[in-house]
Order: structure tokens, then C-alpha cells, then sequence
């Protein structure tokens, strides 16, 4: 059998240097794809493309990962701006909430990661809080903290126990959106894991950055749901 496939959002920098050349680039970190590859994917990534081909291009995948990054435009849950929210990344927004609608309409497992949680979300109606003080570290650095899962839920069963998890984000979960539940916590109470339950499917958003642990349980998980995906007949 051949491995699923998992699609990995990317995102474009518009000034990467590669020798004597400076260009646009659609790029996403090395540890998106090796972390599919080490729990048993094939992985391909996603440059932004017309959020109307969000479906067309999911039809040549088993799985969708949608990778972390700056903040989601608050305008996309109905808030005003924060001093402290990044910049707006308008083409990666409205490429990635299409790609996470067209993946929930065909029942795909997906797989937000950091910013991709937050992003998953918002595409399901629920809103973010644009600043938590104490989870923002030095830039360029990740830290670790535990968390801990939520007796009943896919992430417990993956991973019962607390676990300390690479973290970078100083934004977070406020209201979940339609049909989600908390599946990890913070020492803080801060939401740390999202899923939509059982009968569902396959939806997990985690907050912090497996592609930088070397802990594939959630991962292996999205990739046994996308091969059982990829022998559903398409309707």
C-alpha cells in the first residue's frame, strides 16, 4: 500500500536569499514534513493558491496538516485589532480557512499545529484572544511546559499522560467554535489542544510544536485516519 499523503500548508516569504537571487518564496520548516515522514506519511506541500481550489487540490490528498505561523487577522473572528496582534497575513488566511472548510465538507483528517489550531478554530465560528502574557519567550527561541489532556477525549487517548511540549505562541483559544471541545490544558488553563469528537472524524488542533519534539503518537494518528480517508470512494 502506498503511504497517505499529507498535504502541509506553506506560506510565502517575499524576500529569501539563495545565492545571487532574492526572491518570493513559499516555504514551511523542515520538521513539518520529516514528522509525517518519520510516522509513516508521504508528505506535499501547499503553496497558497485561489481559496476556490481549496477542494481541487485536497482531492489529490489523504490528509491535511495546517502548519503554525503569524496570527490570524482578528477581522476574521469579528474583533478589533490589538496593539500586540501581528501583522495581517491576508492571502495565508483566506488559503488556509478554505483549505481547513473544503477538508470539514469532505470529512479529511486535519491536523492544525500552532497557528493552524487557532486557525481551526476561527473557521469553525470561535474567537482567539489576542495576548497572553507569559506564553510569548524570546524570539527565535521555543520553550517547553507541560500539558495536560482531558480524560475522554482523541488527544488523551494518543497521549494520556502530561507531557511537556514545545511552545511558541503568544495567542490563544478564547471561544471554541461550533462543535468543538478542549482536549489539553496549560498549567494555566490555557486551551492547549482542540478536537471535534467522535463521529466527526479526524480534527485535532494542538498549540505547540510536535514537528519540533520527536513524539509521533498525534501524528501517526492523523496518518492512520487519512488512510482509512483515501479508501472512502469520493461521492
Amino acid at each position: 500500500m502506498p503511504r497517505p499523503l499529507i498535504g502541509i500548508s506553506t506560506y510565502v516569504e517575499e524576500s529569501t536569499r539563495y545565492g545571487v537571487w532574492d526572491l518570493p518564496t513559499s516555504l514551511v520548516p523542515a520538521g513539518y514534513y520529516e514528522l509525517v515522514q518519520a510516522a509513516g506519511g508521504a508528505a506535499v506541500l501547499l503553496p497558497p493558491d485561489e481559496p476556490g481550489a481549496a477542494a481541487e487540490v485536497l482531492s489529490r490528498v489523504d490528509g491535511l496538516v495546517v502548519a503554525g505561523g503569524p496570527d490570524v487577522d482578528p477581522v476574521r473572528y469579528g474583533a478589533a485589532r490589538d496593539s500586540r496582534t501581528g501583522a495581517p497575513a491576508t492571502v495565508r488566511d483566506e488559503w488556509e480557512l478554505a483549505l481547513i472548510a473544503a477538508a470539514l465538507d469532505s470529512s479529511m483528517p486535519v491536523l492544525g499545529i500552532c497557528r493552524g489550531m487557532q486557525a481551526l478554530n476561527v473557521a469553525l465560528g470561535g474567537t482567539l484572544i489576542q495576548h497572553i502574557d507569559g506564553h510569548f519567550d524570546t524570539p527565535g527561541a521555543t520553550s517547553w511546559h507541560p500539558v495536560r489532556p482531558v480524560p475522554g477525549t482523541r488527544y488523551a487517548a494518543l497521549v494520556p499522560e502530561e507531557a511537556d511540549v514545545p511552545t511558541y505562541h503568544h495567542q490563544a483559544v478564547d471561544r471554541l467554535g461550533r462543535g468543538l471541545i478542549a482536549s489539553a490544558h496549560a498549567l494555566d488553563g490555557t486551551v492547549e489542544a482542540i478536537e471535534l469528537p467522535d463521529p466527526a472524524g479526524w480534527v485535532l488542533g494542538v498549540q505547540w510544536h510536535p514537528e519540533r519534539d520527536k513524539d509521533t503518537r498525534v501524528m501517526a494518528s492523523l496518518i492512520e485516519a487519512a488512510a482509512v480517508h483515501a479508501m472512502v470512494p469520493v461521492s
